[in-house]
């Protein structure tokens, strides 16, 4: 169990207030360094399988370990080797936060509570946003940006965290092609960059499902299929060059 980066066995998963499980004897493990796509209808159980590894939802039976550990409502220093991104998050234009205290807020799960980032820490959160492309935007403020580049500075805050299990929730939904093109390539080179466990979340084909390890499919909370992916390991060099 020690050597695997997510493992779920036997899991099921209820909403408060529900009596249909939203997750229903989901097993699964995951290796470290491996790329999962998560596909399936609305409502079929994607973010609810991601709102689980990360410990937002309590389960009614089974268990989940992330890196060896198990996931608890207590599991404060677990998650910080973990990154989540949610669907569609996005800033009000009147948001008046920088984007270099966002990006930076990436660090305050691994400093802890009580302190204060120091300059490696914010050392690291410049580097994050020079490695995707946002330097130049680190004064302003991040209600004033585009969804594209919104979507930047959040994986900025991800690449900052430096985890080790990363869950994305359809991270291209309402961007323009262009976009979408973009931030699945900057994906790409944080999964490699990192050695990170990704599971991302998607409901269109694109280069992320293109170049997944492993395909997943959930309909009605339950896992029917788990497929190989084409796997096609993406150099970094190439990736960067894209951006």
């Amino acid at each position: 169990m020690g050597s695997l980066a997510v493992e779920l066995n036997d899991v099921t998963a209820i909403y408060e207030g529900e009596r249909i499980p939203a997750l229903h004897g989901i097993s699964l493990a995951v290796e470290p360094c491996e790329l999962v796509g998560i596909v399936g209808p609305n409502g079929a159980g994607k973010t609810t399988l991601l709102e689980v590894i990360n410990g937002l939802l309590p389960i009614t039976s089974g268990k989940v370990c992330v890196l060896g550990q198990p996931v608890l409502p207590s599991s404060h220093r677990l998650r910080q080797q973990i990154a989540y991104l949610p669907q569609d998050l996005s800033f009000e234009p009147s948001t008046p936060f920088l984007v270099k205290d966002v990006v930076l807020m990436g660090r305050y799960a691994k400093v802890g509570p009580f302190r204060f980032p120091d300059r490696s820490d914010r050392s690291l959160a410049r580097e994050a946003m020079r490695e995707v492309g946002i330097l130049n935007l680190a004064a302003r403020p991040i209600g004033r940006l585009s969804g594209g580049q919104q979507r930047k500075v959040l994986l900025a805050r991800v690449l900052a965290k430096r985890p080790q299990v990363l869950l994305l929730d359809e991270p291209t939904t309402s961007l323009d092609p262009a976009s979408k093109e973009e931030i699945s390539h900057l994906v790409l080179q944080i999964h490699h960059e990192l050695s990170l466990a990704t599971l991302t979340v998607s409901h269109e084909c694109g280069p992320l499902l293109d170049r997944a390890d492993r395909v997943l499919t959930i309909e009605g909370g339950c896992l029917v299929s788990d497929a190989p992916g084409n796997g096609a390991a993406t150099p970094i060099t190439a990736l960067a060059q894209h951006g």
